[in-house]
C-alpha cells in the first residue's frame, strides 16, 4: 500500500493530534533538562552524523533521483543534496551549540522597586515549534539541534522532496536524544507526505506554540494565511550590495562577486546591485567582465546598459546584458541573474532599498564612516552590512550555532533565529513578605 493510503486509512488527523500531544509531555521535560544533558545529546548528534555518511549518502540519493525525475529545477535540486560539507557544517553547528552558555533559566534586568519587591525577566524555552520546510534536509539537523539547546519540543514537517534523507536524520536524532536519557519525542517528523498534515500542525494551539515556515513564497503565504498558532516567517530574499563613491574597487568586486556568485539558491545571494553614479562608468564594466565569465545574466537600468553597452570588451565576452523591466527591483531570482542600477548616492540607495528589497539583508561598500553609519540605521531589514557579503546572513556565520530559519517579522524574532528566538522572557518577582498597600 502507497504511504500516504497507508496514513489516511488511520487519519491524519489523529496522527497529527498524538504528534502534538507527546510534544507537549516532551517539552515539559525538556525544560526540566540541564545544561550537561543537552550538550551530552547534541555531541552524540555530531558524532552519529559523521558516522552516518554512506546510510545517509544512500537515502539523499533517492531523493534526487526522484527530484530530477520529477523535473524539478537546478536550485531545488541544489538545495536538496546532503553532502559530505552540508553534514560537516550541520555536525560543528551541534558542537557549536553545545559549547555555547546555556542561556536558559537566565535572569535579566533584576531591579529593587519602592515596594521592596525585586523584579525581572527569566528566559524560558516557547514549548513546541512547528517547522514547515521544503527542499534542504539539512534544517531537520539545524532544527533538532536548536530545539535540544533551547529546551523545547519540535514536530518538523519536511518536503516530500527530501522525505527519504529527513527520515534518515531523524533516527540520528531520536538516537542521539535517548543515548542522552532525554525523551525521543522532544523531536518528532511527520512520517507522511500528505499535505493535510500541514493544515492540522498549522492549527493546534493546543499543542503548537509557533510555526516557523521555512520554504517558498507560496509556501509561506500559505501558512501565514491559515495558521492558528503565531508564525515565524520571510517571504522572499530580495538582497542587495550598494557600491558606494568611495568603495575600494577590489573589495567592491569581491563582495558583489561572492555576494551572487558563491552560490545562486540560498536566500542570502544578492539578487540586486546598487552602483553610485560618481563610479559607475569605472566600476561597472569590471564587475561585468566577472558576471559574463559566469554566465550571470545583468537586467540593467538604462544608465548601467549605456555602460556596459558600450564596453566592447563586454560585448566580445558574450556578456548577457537585459533592459530591466519594473518587477526586476523587487525579484527574487534565486538564479544566475542580477538586477543593476545606477543611482546618484546614498540617499536614493537607501530609498530604493526600503522600497524594494525583502527586507532580508543588504549591504554597502564604503569607506566613508558617515554614509555607513546612515546605511545602517536607516535600511529597514534584519540583517544591514558594512563591508561584508550578504552571504554571510547565517546563524551558524553569526555563531549562533545553527538557525531555525531568518525572520523578516519585527516581532518576535529579526533575522537569523537561534536559540534567544526559540525562547520566551517570563516575569520573575523576589519578595520577603511584601504586600501591595
Amino acid at each position: 500500500m502507497h504511504e500516504n493510503a497507508r496514513m489516511n486509512a488511520f487519519n491524519v488527523s489523529e496522527h497529527m493530534q498524538t504528534l502534538g500531544l507527546q510534544a507537549k509531555t516532551a517539552a515539559f521535560l525538556m525544560a526540566r533538562a540541564d545544561a550537561a544533558t543537552k550538550n551530552r545529546a547534541l555531541k552524540a548528534l555530531a558524532k552519529r552524523l559523521r558516522e552516518a555518511g554512506p546510510g545517509l549518502a544512500e537515502a539523499n540519493q533517492k531523493d534526487l533521483a526522484r527530484a530530477t525525475a520529477a523535473g524539478l529545477s537546478a536550485p531545488m535540486v541544489d538545495r536538496l543534496k546532503l553532502t559530505p560539507k552540508v553534514i560537516e557544517t550541520v555536525a560543528l553547528g551541534c558542537e557549536q551549540l553545545a559549547g555555547m552558555a546555556d542561556v536558559i533559566g537566565e535572569i535579566i534586568g533584576m531591579k529593587q522597586q519602592p515596594s521592596g519587591i525585586r523584579v525581572g525577566q527569566m528566559r524560558v524555552p516557547i514549548g513546541v515549534f512547528g517547522m514547515i520546510y521544503e527542499s534542504r534536509p539539512n534544517v531537520t539537523i539545524e532544527a533538532a539541534s536548536l530545539a535540544i539547546k533551547s529546551g523545547n519540543a519540535a514536530i518538523l514537517r519536511g518536503g516530500s522532496e527530501a522525505i527519504e534523507s529527513n527520515k534518515a536524520l531523524a533516527l540520528l536524532v531520536s538516537g542521539a536524544l535517548a543515548e542522552a536519557g532525554l525523551p525521543v519525542e522532544a523531536v518528532q517528523l511527520v512520517q507522511t507526505t500528505d499535505r493535510e498534515a500541514v493544515g492540522q500542525l498549522i492549527a493546534m494551539p493546543e499543542f503548537v506554540d509557533v510555526i516557523i515556515p521555512r520554504g517558498g513564497k507560496g509556501l509561506i503565504e500559505r501558512i501565514s494565511r491559515d495558521a492558528k498558532v503565531p508564525v515565524i516567517k520571510h517571504l522572499d530574499g530580495n538582497c542587495h550590495v550598494y557600491v558606494d563613491d568611495t568603495a575600494e574597487f577590489e573589495m567592491a568586486l569581491r563582495i558583489v562577486d561572492n555576494a551572487k556568485t558563491q552560490k545562486y539558491s540560498p536566500c542570502n545571494a544578492a539578487e540586486g546591485l546598487l552602483v553610485s553614479a560618481a563610479v559607475a562608468e569605472d566600476f561597472l564594466p569590471r564587475i561585468a567582465a566577472i558576471f559574463a565569465a559566469k554566465g550571470v545574466e545583468m537586467r540593467c537600468d538604462p544608465v548601467a546598459a549605456r555602460i556596459l553597452r558600450a564596453d566592447e570588451a563586454l560585448a566580445g565576452a558574450g556578456a548577457r546584458i537585459v533592459d530591466a523591466v519594473e518587477s526586476d527591483w523587487s525579484e527574487e531570482y534565486l538564479a544566475a541573474v542580477i538586477s543593476i542600477k545606477v543611482v546618484q548616492g546614498v540617499d536614493e540607495a537607501i530609498a530604493h532599498i526600503n522600497r524594494y528589497s525583502s527586507h532580508h539583508t543588504d549591504a554597502i561598500v564604503t569607506r566613508d564612516h558617515v554614509h555607513a553609519q546612515r546605511f545602517l540605521r536607516e535600511v529597514d531589514s534584519a540583517s544591514v552590512m558594512v563591508n561584508a557579503s550578504t552571504r554571510f546572513a547565517d546563524g551558524f556565520e553569526f555563531g549562533l550555532g545553527a538557525e531555525i530559519g531568518i525572520s523578516t517579522d519585527k516581532f518576535h524574532a529579526r533575522g537569523p533565529v537561534g536559540i534567544e528566538g526559540l525562547t520566551s522572557l517570563k516575569y520573575v518577582v523576589l519578595g520577603q513578605g511584601e504586600v501591595r498597600s
